[in-house]
């Protein structure tokens, strides 16, 4: 399984897959991950990205490591759902968004799901030009380096790395091909 899940992410990483659409996908799902699983508005979000051309792979990837992380920014994420929550501001907006027949759903009130929905909407832009900027150095440097080193090509010999690398390539080659 966790080789499996490697191996997928270097093929993603290496292969002609557009950076943005692997960028996009880590980008959304970190929005994912900081916005609580359990309600309308969570899943309207998942459902959203399946209109896009993503990476899906390393959405969920990303959405599992950052949903293990996702109690060390709660208080946090906690506090400034809470400011939100509070500004006076949006208090006639909020409280007819409440009253709203499916609103409700979402939790939007609770300031775990407030907060982590604008700092996931706040993030992702910047979280998707990094992302990008990352693959595109990773790409340029880094790929050529891992590829040529002896670790690298010790496990590729592993004859179960071996085969799932044959699969990749061919369901890679298959899917151009179908495109």
């Amino acid at each position: 399984m966790l080789v499996t899940l490697i191996s997928k992410i270097l093929t993603a990483l290496n292969s002609n897959v557009k950076k943005e659409q692997i960028a996009a996908g880590m980008s959304c799902g970190v929005l994912l991950a900081l916005v609580p699983a359990g309600n309308l508005l969570w899943i309207l979000l998942f459902t959203l990205t399946f209109f896009f051309k993503i990476h899906y792979g390393m959405q969920m990837l990303v959405l599992a490591v950052l949903k293990l992380a996702l109690p060390l920014f709660a208080p946090l994420l906690d506090a400034l759902g809470w400011a939100i929550l509070n500004m006076d501001a949006l208090a006639a907006f909020l409280g007819a968004l409440y009253n709203a027949p499916l609103a409700p759903f979402t939790r939007f009130y609770n300031s775990l799901v407030m907060g982590g929905l604008v700092a996931g909407l706040v993030l992702w832009l910047p979280l998707f030009l990094a992302f990008g900027a990352l693959i595109a150095w990773y790409r340029a440097k880094m790929a050529p380096r891992v590829t040529q080193s002896r670790a690298y090509r010790a496990f590729m010999k592993i004859p179960l790395i071996n085969s799932i690398a044959g699969a990749c390539s061919s369901l890679s080659k298959l899917r151009g091909a179908l495109q």
